[in-house]
């Protein structure tokens, strides 16, 4: 019998209880025992996020290749004759107009939240975490603190839309069933009082702004960042988390990062963050990778289609991530009037249809044991240049090569008694599973395939016979999921 399967029951009842304790328990403000707290298996469960970068910045709308155009204010502020962020801002706006003369054209005229929700829920993503401000400090809801500490209307309810932002787009999501958090900065670059008194910056400003965005929009998941410049107790970080845990109207559901103080990162937070990487290895925390489209968060209009990610490479790092016990957190970058670029908008619609098709395969499961079975011994986050190229070929025609350049690559996830098995393309014939053991009424079947699948185990290989079948008949595109009942893998060497 599954493990999985024995113990249902009783892991069943211990989560009801855990969740009940984790509800009672009083969280001290030291690390100690802020770490105690159990991730909520909401976000275990959910696996694909959607990150927005959103606000001033979006206005310029400008990176020098390669980089984040939401650093636009930080980096043009050298105004040295080689800084190319100084030389743009010069030749298109003049060098009398000041990052501060934005504000007012940052009008998100054409800003629809539901259209903004619609797109989500079809892309499949389960929670949605848009920045509330990032480091240049303008607020996207009616923050006193914005204004009063920048001596200027800072925020989107004064300036520019004059409208809630953050509000509107926090109903608008949870209306279709998704979790809403958002994105928080610590640090400001230029906030008056952050350059001339952080202690006073951290208790007057950061701290009392911190509880009010909390309060009125009561956070499932909060990505704190800007942390780098102080330690957590500079910050008052165990402070405001033990508020949170305690107090906050979200203490039960709220989840948070691991950006809390320069020491802070992979050791303390609900999840621990990578960025532009290939992730984590280790499965036993809770783990996010996150990354944009193409090289910056916001939008910037100097990146081309081919600084994109096609819908098959993020449908893969998806699967990749998940496998290995992690979260994909996918940004886009919205215009500053507004819109989501169409090409962003079609990389979320195709892994929305995707997921429609395998989703079980990645929606509430679990680590494997064994993240992936890879021929040639190297994951993809190892040589994801190669991997793609040496695919190439399945953009093309929908399928994979027969012979030696059919697909015999898996990733693979879990529920109690199901074994998922998830091939970077079409298999072709056979598919051969290796350390794999299943009793005899096992079950195979294809996700979007309406027929079990015949196969045959011979020791611990299970080899999977597959229908014969052209592009239009494929279930899906990119990537395939096998659902095999039963089965158990044996763990990496």
């Amino acid at each position: 019998m599954n493990i999985f399967a024995q113990f249902a029951p009783l892991l069943s009842l211990a989560t009801l209880v855990g969740s009940a304790l984790a509800a009672e328990t009083r969280y001290e403000a030291n690390w100690n025992s802020l770490d105690k707290r159990p991730c909520p298996t909401w976000y275990l469960d959910a696996k694909f996020g959607i990150f927005i970068h959103w606000g001033v910045y979006s206005v310029p709308g400008w990176g020098a290749p390669k980089s984040y155009a939401e650093w636009y204010w930080h980096n043009m502020a050298d105004k040295k004759p080689d800084n190319v962020w100084w030389q743009h801002h010069k030749q298109i706006y003049g060098e009398k107009f000041n990052y501060q003369d934005f504000a007012p054209m940052f009008k998100a005229e054409y800003f629809n939240p539901d259209q903004w929700a619609d797109l989500f829920a079809r892309s499949g993503a389960k929670y949605i975490v848009p920045t509330s401000k990032h480091h240049e400090g303008f607020a996207l809801w009616p923050s006193a603190e914005a204004s009063k500490t920048w001596g200027r209307p800072w925020n989107a309810a004064e300036i520019g839309p004059k409208r809630d932002l953050l509000g509107d787009l926090a109903t608008a999501v949870r209306k279709r069933g998704l979790k809403f958090g958002f994105y928080y900065s610590l640090y400001e670059w230029f906030n008056p009082l952050w350059l001339t008194d952080k202690p006073r910056y951290v208790t007057e400003h950061m701290m009392p702004q911190f509880k009010d965005v909390v309060t009125r929009y009561r956070p499932a998941i909060i990505f704190s960042d800007g942390e780098w410049d102080l330690p957590s107790k500079d910050w008052h970080s165990e402070e405001l988390l033990a508020w949170l845990f305690n107090d906050s109207p979200c203490k039960d559901e709220v989840v948070v990062d691991d950006r809390w103080g320069k020491e802070t990162r992979h050791h303390h937070g609900t999840y621990y963050t990578t960025e532009y990487g290939a992730g984590m290895a280790d499965a036993s925390h809770p783990w996010e990778e996150n990354r944009g489209m193409g090289y910056s968060y916001g939008w910037n209009r100097a990146e081309n289609f081919d600084d994109y990610k096609s819908a098959r490479e993020l449908i893969l790092v998806l699967v990749d991530l998940v496998s290995r016990g992690g979260n994909f957190l996918l940004d886009i970058g919205p215009t500053g009037d507004g819109r989501i670029p169409v090409i962003m908008q079609d990389r979320l619609i195709q892994m929305g249809d995707w997921l429609k098709v395998n989703g079980e395969a990645i929606y509430g499961t679990r680590y494997a044991g064994r993240d992936c079975q890879w021929s040639d011994g190297k994951r993809p986050g190892q040589q994801y240049g190669e991997f793609m190229i040496k695919y190439n070929l399945m953009d093309q025609i929908g399928f994979a090569p027969k012979g030696d350049k059919a697909v015999k690559e898996a990733f693979f996830t879990q529920k109690p008694g199901v074994l998922y098995a998830i091939t970077p393309g079409w298999p072709g014939a056979q598919f051969v599973l290796r350390d794999i053991t299943l009793p005899a009424d096992s079950e195979v079947t294809l996700l979007g395939w309406p027929t079990p699948l015949a196969h045959k185990v011979e020791g611990d290989t299970l080899t999977i016979e597959l229908p014969v079948v052209n592009s239009d008949r494929l279930p899906c595109q990119y990537a395939y999921a096998f659902k095999i009942t039963g089965a158990e893998l044996r763990p990496a060497k």
